[in-house]
């Protein structure tokens, strides 16, 4: 049987295996706070994936100033891009995490739907 999984990938590249709402929430806020950033200094983006054991996977990337990136793999090894990534530019805090609620939900059609950019 297909396993499906969620992990959380913070801002200082921790991963937390099927993150709590009050853990995602937590992750955006350091992000949109500009509390976040790489080891280079530029700003920190945290990432939210979902997928099957055995096929498909989603993510989620949200970065600093709410620019938002949406993808579409065939698998976790992002081997075959099912979509060009889309994009969203100061995307609210709100926003963002209702996007990342969807994706938990595997409500991916929602986030299909949203006023995407294109690549």
């Amino acid at each position: 049987m297909t396993q499906a999984w969620f992990i959380l990938t913070r801002a200082d590249g921790r991963d937390i295996c099927a993150p709590s709402p009050a853990q995602l929430a937590d992750a955006l806020a350091e992000v949109y706070r500009g509390g976040a950033v790489t080891p280079d200094g530029s700003p920190a983006a945290v990432l939210l994936r979902f997928g099957y054991d055995d096929g498909l996977m989603y993510q989620v990337e949200v970065a600093s100033g709410g620019e938002v990136t949406f993808e579409e793999w065939s698998d976790r090894d992002c081997e075959i891009a099912l979509a060009s990534p889309r994009h969203m530019s100061a995307l609210p805090q709100d926003d963002a995490l209702q996007l990342w609620q969807w994706l938990a939900q595997r409500q991916v059609a929602k986030i299909r739907s949203q006023p995407w950019q294109g690549g």
